[in-house]
């Protein structure tokens, strides 16, 4: 079979249950990752055949993808801040909204005078804000948390080449004595559970089959249930003139900047969009003096 035999064959099937440029995406990206391709290969040399041996693969690719499971876990890594990271069910896939919380804290780290400086990331997932973090901001300390081991341990092995280490801790976000252990930062960045059940109705089967529920849904009663963890943690884990940066359901960011606001460690807090115009990150800077400004 030649490539442009598969791609098209790939692109009719996936239409089923794909729009036809999103479908044409995914075949091109499947034939390039397996066989090492650029994508404009498929295009000029169409009729190469694919090598025997990597045929079987694509076919088992396809038909996982053709159960809905989405093409990031098929291929086992997702595409973050300029680099790739290792994806399995285990974590959630990473999304463009949290490369813009990232580049957040990235503006407030680069405001900061001081080198000494230390991060943490609650909610840790992947690792893919912890690790940005730290890849970006040499020097910076950075510790990242989650309560499924399984993540940790896809966390911890993202760069292991890499001079930055992260450390990574196990541990409940939800459990106040855990988090007062963690000690003191300047920067505090978190993407949690913030998807309501009763929003399943409106999510695709790629999202709800596949990737893990733990990482996604807060009940109905209690949406606010993380960022309240938080922000009452905040005001112990936070030193003076420290940022607190949270990515949240866009229905409830103003519900969420008022849980920082009733902190009066906090002299500065507001409401961020991302770059479809939602709102979508709450920001929240302690004092520099410990006191409200």
């Amino acid at each position: 079979m030649s490539l442009s035999e598969f791609f098209a064959s790939a692109t009719g099937k996936l239409q089923a249950l794909y729009p036809l440029q999103e479908a044409r995406n995914m075949a091109s990206l499947l034939l390039c990752e397996r066989l090492g391709l650029q994508s404009w290969v498929l295009h000029t040399e169409g009729e190469r055949p694919i090598p025997p041996d990597c045929l079987g693969l694509l076919e088992s690719d396809l038909d996982r993808l053709l159960h809905n499971e989405p093409l990031q876990y098929v291929l086992g890594k997702a595409p973050f801040y300029g680099r790739d990271f290792r994806v399995s069910p285990a974590v959630l896939i990473p999304r463009p909204e949290t490369e813009e919380l990232v580049q957040h804290a990235l503006d407030f780290l680069s405001s900061c005078n001081r080198k000494d400086l230390r991060a943490l990331d609650l909610c840790t997932g992947s690792g893919c804000i912890a690790w940005t973090l730290a890849l970006e901001c040499p020097g910076l300390q950075v510790r990242a948390v989650d309560i499924s081991e399984k993540a940790l341990e896809l966390a911890r092995c993202q760069f292991p080449q890499s001079a930055p280490s992260v450390d990574f801790v196990q541990g409940d976000v939800l459990d106040p004595g855990f988090l007062r252990s963690l000690g003191t930062y300047e920067l505090l960045v978190s993407n949690p559970p913030y998807i309501m059940e009763k929003e399943k109705e409106q999510m695709l089967p790629n999202v709800l089959d596949y990737e893990p529920y733990l990482a996604l849904f807060v009940p109905d009663s209690d949406p606010l249930l993380f960022y309240r963890a938080i922000a009452d943690a905040s005001v112990q884990l936070l030193n003076p003139g420290a940022c607190c940066l949270v990515e949240c359901n866009a229905l409830f960011c103003n519900e969420v900047a008022a849980l920082f606001q009733s902190k009066s460690a906090f002299s500065e807090v507001s409401v961020l969009k991302d770059i479809s115009s939602r709102p979508r990150f709450v920001l929240a800077r302690t004092g520099a003096d410990g006191s409200v400004l």
